[in-house]
């Protein structure tokens, strides 16, 4: 069976953080609450939509029921599906790596906590979804990162043993969830600082000029 390599989503393929934050920061203000970039990036980055919600909810003292929570996905999607439409940007060299990685024979799969419907859009427009055998979203895991159970689902649902896999994150939360499932994680220096991703296996600024087999793959 070929290795697998396990993509987050936001800052690994697509660079959307700033569309996320600024839907973010739209969609708390209708509840009241004023959120500014420092403090998403600090703070927000890694959550999947929900707990961004049930942690803001939770220091505004406002109910964080399911419906609830719901509503504001729903509001917050709205918001980033405008903003990406109108300015989509993939990760430099994004698209080649993830083409090139599939032509030599590598299986590839995107752990996210994204919406399923956000990450299919992304990939249908940037012509990168038939690369990909499987994606695990928000939807498909009871937690986000850093819980590791959405790279292990991926990484059985390859029929991977974890020395045969290799992650690609962008957030010390996603490089916690890697380490935690017992695999070794690349990351990219698009939300963080390359200090900050020193405890990673491999750290690249993009993907430009890179190609599959530099990866921390584990030789036995």
């Amino acid at each position: 069976m070929t290795p697998g390599i396990l993509f987050d989503f936001n800052g690994v393929i697509v660079d959307d953080e700033a569309q996320h934050c600024d839907a973010l920061m739209v969609t708390l203000e209708e509840y009241g609450y004023a959120l500014d970039r420092e403090t998403y990036y600090r703070e927000y980055l890694g959550f999947d939509d929900r707990e961004c919600f049930r942690f803001t909810f939770a220091r505004m003292g406002l109910p964080q029921d399911e419906a609830a929570i719901a509503e504001a996905v729903v509001r917050k999607h709205a918001a980033y599906q405008q903003r990406v439409s109108a300015s989509m940007r993939l990760v430099p060299g994004a698209d080649e790596f993830v083409e090139n990685a599939a032509l030599d024979g590598f299986q590839l799969a995107i752990v996210s906590g994204a919406l399923r419907k956000e990450i299919e859009m992304v990939l249908e427009l940037s012509g990168l979804r038939p690369h990909f055998t499987y994606i695990i979203a928000a939807e498909d895991v009871p937690a986000c990162k850093p819980d590791p159970r959405g790279y292990t689902r991926a990484r059985e649902m390859l029929e991977l043993e974890p020395r045969r896999c290799v992650v690609i994150e962008d957030s010390l939360p996603g490089l916690q969830a890697a380490r935690a499932a017992g695999l070794r994680c690349a990351m990219l220096t698009t939300s963080h600082p390359e200090h900050a991703c020193r405890k990673a296996d491999l750290v690249w600024q993009d993907f430009v000029g890179h190609d599959a087999a530099e990866l921390p793959w584990e030789h036995v």
